[in-house]
């Protein structure tokens, strides 16, 4: 069975993301060393996400707790996180839902910003990691590549790479229409990820001139030197919020980062402001987060606007903005495809042992009828429409049962009646991941 164990932007902070990302390199092999059952292990290590990928042997009795059991383990062991610093912090995904995870973050659906393309080669690489490491597994080779397959086709036929930057774009969009000149704005970005790179560049090209940045995990300054910005303080913030006329939050934060305490020094100084660029109000407030990092109460403030992602997207007849809809669709097609293929490839090598038992048997009749005569070849024919309707049934009742997750069953049915033993198929590596 897959399972995957998963720790992201959506159930860690990024403390601990970083922390589990700095020596990821151990963690596979420890992982395949700890536990017998564990066929194979693939670790998926990026900035916003830690994920590992792992192939049980089936049989063993809760093979899905002892895994989880075994990646929290090797993981400790690998990186010096302790186990009880991962209690609630990660994600467990078994069995056909494995496939859908991992086409949806190698597409980009599960990133920070929607669509993001570098975690595709992130994904080729964690492959060809556990491949050099010697700690792939044939399902777990056909996983990843699958994976590939599907990330391609979602770039191919939907806009989903285009939608981080068009909801950043259609936002400034409709904040044009209060604000005159860019460059007289004083804004201020919340935010450090990589959305707030996107809405940064998109400032820019408007003419944004006075641009000030604010973490709330800390990382302005780093930000800020980065991209030739000011850097704002956490004591500094409630000041600089108070006194930015355009406010724009996208982190990932699942609290609120801005309040209305932070901007009632706003309220004061709304007469002062008249002829502020946004217009009617002093301050105009973009929320870009979601979870929303906006308390909804800064909208009842005087002077100032808010302007939301639901907002938004009711002015959003994009393409790009249904994309991920269209994305999703392609990613549960490739899923279910992928888990249909693995439920026939799991009895496979059972029907080609028995095929290759029954034909073996037929080689050696038609030998014997050869040898009493058969010169017209009609017995030979009779024989070989005999082994073919002796097969036909055990052939599509394998693939029932394998449909239903009872390979197993037909596997112990060849080996008590005829002794056949099917051979375990090896790791295609020769694709391109």
């Amino acid at each position: 069975m897959l399972l995957c164990v998963t720790a992201s932007h959506k159930t860690a902070s990024f403390e601990l993301l970083e922390r589990l990302s700095r020596t990821p390199d151990d963690v596979a092999s420890t992982l395949v060393e700890l536990a017998p059952c564990v066929q194979g292990a693939v670790v998926l290590a990026t900035c916003n996400r830690f994920e590992a990928y792992v192939e049980m042997d089936e049989p063993v009795t809760a093979a899905g707790a002892i895994g989880v059991e075994a990646v929290i383990e090797a993981v400790e062991s690998a990186t010096g996180v302790a186990a009880s610093e991962l209690d609630g912090a990660y994600a467990v995904h078994s069995g056909r839902r494995v496939a859908e995870h991992l086409f949806s973050v190698a597409s980009g659906l599960e990133s920070v910003v929607s669509g993001e393309g570098e975690i595709a080669g992130q994904v080729r690489r964690a492959l060809k990691s556990a491949r050099k490491d010697g700690t792939t597994s044939p399902e777990l080779e056909r996983l990843f590549q699958r994976a590939s397959q599907a990330q391609r086709k979602v770039k191919n036929v939907t806009a989903l790479g285009r939608a981080g930057r068009s909801l950043v774009r259609l936002a400034l969009e409709l904040a044009d229409s209060r604000i005159a000149d860019w460059s007289a704005e004083r804004v201020l970005l919340v935010g450090t990820g990589a959305y707030a790179a996107v809405t940064l560049a998109t400032l820019r090209e408007r003419g944004a001139e006075n641009i000030s940045v604010y973490s709330p995990s800390g990382r302005a300054e780093v930000f800020a030197a980065k991209h030739g910005i000011r850097p704002i303080s956490a004591e500094e913030y409630a000041r600089t919020a108070a006194h930015s006329s355009l406010l724009i939050t996208c982190t990932t934060a699942t609290e609120p980062v801005l309040g209305p305490e932070h901007l009632r020094r706003a309220e004061s100084s709304t007469a002062a402001a008249a002829g502020c660029p946004v217009g009617a109000h002093s301050q105009l407030v973009v929320d870009l987060g979601m979870p929303r990092n906006v308390d909804p109460a800064v909208a009842t403030l005087e002077g100032v606007a808010l302007l939301d992602l639901e907002t938004i997207r009711l002015h959003a007849p994009l393409e790009e903005l249904q994309a991920t809809d269209a994305a999703r669709s392609v990613v549960r097609e490739a899923a279910d495809t992928f888990h249909v293929v693995g439920t026939r490839q799991s009895v496979t090598p059972s029907v080609v042992a028995l095929r290759s038992h029954i034909f073996s048997l037929l080689d050696t009749e038609i030998d014997r009828a050869r040898a009493r005569g058969d010169e017209d070849g009609r017995v030979e024919q009779a024989l070989r429409h005999l082994a073919g309707v002796l097969l036909h049934t055990p052939t599509t009742r394998a693939h029932e049962l394998a449909a239903i997750g009872r390979a197993d069953e037909f596997a112990s049915a060849l080996s008590v009646l005829y002794g056949i033993e099917p051979e375990a198929p090896e790791a295609d590596v020769s694709a391109t991941a």
